[in-house]
């Protein structure tokens, strides 16, 4: 029988962000404490090895945490990323991630994932860390994601990419400096410079 003091910890810290398993073997709670914790409502799985409080607010972009929790060294990118910076006004049904080259692709269902592989370079490149329920959570900068939607204009589209540039652009999300450099690094300028010329033009 779990203490009603630590009841009301677990509970206290589940309303705050996503739960792991272990956070709460850390904190002396047994597996079959929480077995009896999701049975009496208490907590709620919101997936394998996850839980939350039932009236926990979560935030819009919580299948990134959720991502992030499972498989750390995924970086979000892509039309995930575009839709977490406010560069796109599409919502992916999937969640588009980056893994360095040569490590395995993550075991999981829900949410599904669209994998991409990338050299150390550019999977080191143009990282930036967003608190997402409770959640450190990788993303590429707005000017990593412009240039992957480039580098990967034949999975996402010419036209997410050309609309994605003109929006970081314009709201100033990403400076001139910024892009090129990515660009240089991806090998992308050549194919990015006719398109920028005619934004800024």
């Amino acid at each position: 029988m779990l203490p009603e003091t630590k009841k009301r910890e677990v509970l206290n810290l589940a309303q705050k962000r996503l739960v792991r398993t272990r956070d709460l073997e850390a904190r002396g709670v047994s597996r079959m404490q929480l077995r009896k914790l999701v049975d009496q409502g208490v907590l709620q799985k919101a997936q394998r090895g996850l839980y939350t409080a039932p009236n926990a607010h979560m935030d819009a972009h919580v299948s990134l945490a959720e991502v992030a929790v499972r498989s750390p060294k995924a970086v979000i990118c892509l039309l995930s990323a575009l839709r977490f910076h406010e560069l796109t006004t599409e919502n992916p049904v999937n969640v588009y991630v980056m893994l360095p080259v040569g490590v395995q692709r993550p075991r999981m269902s829900n949410p599904r994932l669209e994998v991409f592989w990338a050299s150390p370079n550019a999977y080191h490149a143009g990282i930036e860390e967003h608190l997402i329920s409770g959640v450190k959570v990788r993303i590429t900068s707005p000017a990593k994601t412009v240039v992957d939607c480039f580098k990967y204009r034949s999975k996402v589209g010419i036209n997410v990419a050309v609309e994605a540039l003109r929006d970081a652009w314009r709201k100033k999300k990403a400076s001139a400096d910024e892009l090129w450099k990515i660009a240089r690094l991806c090998r992308m300028t050549n194919i990015m410079r006719p398109y920028f010329e005619s934004i800024v033009a």
